[in-house]
């Protein structure tokens, strides 16, 4: 039998809700904060247990809180997921046809390239191309900039790609339309659309899960076939120290 709601678990769904993506330490604070205001139990390593309770209770309503982290840095992020609807459907609503048309291809673009970014240049000129109806190219700046503030794309130095709301909200779309293409990260086991790929087997791990995982080791080797890691590893030295310099070709951030 699921746990009992209470009003505190309704308070943090309904900002959760509203912020469509929360940072895991606002959700713990969050978190504090409802059971304190509620005056319901409260301790500090049982916010995983809190959002089962408030799951179970979503189920029959097909949706869920899900768990995903950032690609830059490596922090939990969560939100709130629709399970009934598909791909961008959920974003119908708030977009135009020709607007989701626009999400559709960008998103073609920035899960088919090598690094997991589209360049604004090459967005822009699909903007002409648009089926539903051909959109200028300064209409298509201003929709792109919409993308970002909503939290669907995130931006840097006029590349793109996917906000950690979006691959949370549409990993399984992502995962069933782009099979030959999109792969998990074999440590998170996260949808990842930027990787390191191991050149032997083909797996891929986050930029955030390599350095986590092959800081400390004198040679990097696959987790899985053993074969020596050959793509750099920002943040770490082959001799097992910290570095840090950076990765331009994937424009992160080395904080993890």
């Amino acid at each position: 039998m699921a746990a009992q709601m209470t009003n505190a678990h309704r308070r943090f769904l309904q900002v959760l809700m509203s912020n469509g993506i929360t940072e895991g330490s606002e959700a713990r604070k969050l978190h504090q904060h409802c059971c304190e205001t509620d005056k319901v139990y409260y301790a500090h390593d049982k916010l995983d247990d809190f959002i089962s309770t408030i799951n179970s209770h979503l189920q029959p309503l097909f949706m869920q809180i899900r768990k995903g982290i950032s690609e830059d840095d490596g922090r939990a992020h969560y939100a709130v997921v629709n399970l009934a609807e598909t791909e961008v459907t959920k974003m119908a609503s708030d977009y135009t046809e020709m607007e989701l048309e626009l999400f559709r291809k960008t998103m073609d673009l920035i899960i088919l390239s090598e690094n997991g970014f589209a360049s604004s240049t090459d967005i822009l000129n699909l903007a002409d191309q648009l089926k539903t109806k051909k959109m200028k190219k300064k209409e298509a700046e201003q929709v792109l900039k919409v993308f970002v503030e909503d939290k669907w794309l995130s931006e840097k130095n006029g590349e793109y790609t996917l906000h950690t709301r979006c691959i949370i909200e549409m990993e399984q779309y992502i995962l069933s339309n782009y099979q030959d293409v999109a792969r998990k990260c074999n440590i998170c086991h996260s949808l990842a659309i930027q990787s390191q790929v191991c050149e032997s087997c083909g797996i891929g791990m986050h930029l955030p899960c390599v350095r986590k995982y092959f800081r400390g080791q004198t040679e990097p080797r696959c987790p899985k076939c053993n074969e020596f890691w050959s793509c750099d590893t920002p943040g770490v030295s082959r001799m097992g120290f910290q570095t840090h310099h950076r990765a331009p070709f994937l424009a992160l951030d080395d904080a993890s």
